[in-house]
């Protein structure tokens, strides 16, 4: 029985994300599934032969890559999925791509385990004010009296989880160990389906006020814009942390900074706005905030995850089942 051809298939990214999406191992096991070129990474689909883009069945895409229009599309008639090695794909692809029916997969979920677990371990350290009790070590050098350790610790502490994306469930996952007292605010998630995850569901504004712990999850879309606003981060308790590893375009950046240079509130924030912040802002010295480079999601050894996602698309391809992690037009408007 003849064996079919392997379908054509091309990446389009910065080519300097290659070699940490598609490790030799990973590498090998795409090649057993596609016809594909290491050695060619596009980042603009004007520089290629027409001929060679009008064989492409496979588009393999991830940061960099350039739009995908109905220009594009038109250059690949034959072309049927694009399979996104990284997370959103809402500014990548365009109206034509969905008009045409063409498959989409994104490894967004893969991106999200890394991000769930900084969110845990910052919500770990939080609970023992380690933080802020690190930065005092520091100057004091030596160890407070116990009677100063009355407000800190993890047990039953309040925590609130805006948002049940795909880093908010996992991260309610991996909550369930722990003896927390954990609440959930998502417009999309009913009472039943919160208990499920782990949480009592609750209005935002009840949230912000029973919380000693709020971990921002919600997607970066115009309904969550300044979602976070000057009244409601003043309903956070006093003493309160804030954790934001989603966007900071969903809390206002002069709002946080005045309460994080008054030290109401303590932060841990892996993305601010702007991105990175200024160098004379005043987050980067305050002994309450914990500031990090945008590392929580897939960095290092984690982006294999994300390459072996693709791969793990297309042999779903190969057996003839559709994209396992498929992405619709209609769940850009709530998801990142």
């Amino acid at each position: 029985m003849p064996v079919a051809p392997l379908p054509t298939a091309l990446f389009a990214m910065d080519p300097a994300h290659l070699p940490a999406l598609f490790p030799p191992p990973v590498l090998a096991r795409l090649r057993e599934l596609v016809r594909i070129d290491p050695g060619l990474v596009v980042r603009d689909f004007a520089d290629q032969p027409a001929a060679s883009l009008a064989e492409v069945e496979i588009l393999i895409t991830g940061w960099g890559c350039p739009h995908i229009g109905a220009d594009v599309l038109a250059a690949m008639p034959r072309l049927r999925r694009v399979l996104h090695a990284a997370g959103s794909v809402r500014s990548l692809l365009g109206p034509a791509v969905w008009e045409r029916d063409i498959a989409v997969s994104s490894a967004v979920y893969a991106n999200a385990l890394p991000v769930a677990e900084y969110a845990l371990a910052a919500i770990l350290l939080a609970g023992k004010d380690a933080f802020v009790r690190r930065e005092r070590f520091r100057v004091e050098t030596v160890y407070p009296p116990p009677t100063d350790y009355a407000d800190v610790g993890n047990l039953g502490r309040r925590l609130g989880i805006i948002g049940a994306s795909r880093v908010g469930r996992r991260l309610l996952e991996l909550l369930r160990p722990f003896d927390f007292d954990v609440s959930l605010y998502d417009p999309y998630v009913d009472e039943a389906e919160a208990l499920a995850l782990g949480a009592v569901s609750l209005p935002l504004d009840e949230l912000l006020r029973g919380s000693d712990i709020v971990s921002l999850h919600a997607p970066d879309i115009p309904e969550t814009y300044r979602m976070l606003d000057r009244r409601r981060l003043a309903l956070i308790r006093d003493s309160g942390v804030l954790v934001n590893t989603s966007r900071g375009a969903l809390i206002d950046p002069d709002a946080l900074t005045d309460e994080l240079v008054s030290r109401r509130l303590s932060a841990v924030l892996d993305v601010t706005e702007p991105e990175p912040l200024p160098a004379d802002s005043p987050l980067y010295g305050l002994p309450n905030v914990f500031l990090t480079p945008h590392i929580a999601g897939s960095l290092g050894n984690e982006l294999s995850r994300l390459g072996s996602t693709v791969v793990e698309e297309l042999e779903r391809d190969r057996a003839g089942l559709p994209p396992q992690h498929a992405v619709r037009s209609a769940d850009l408007t709530r998801a990142a």
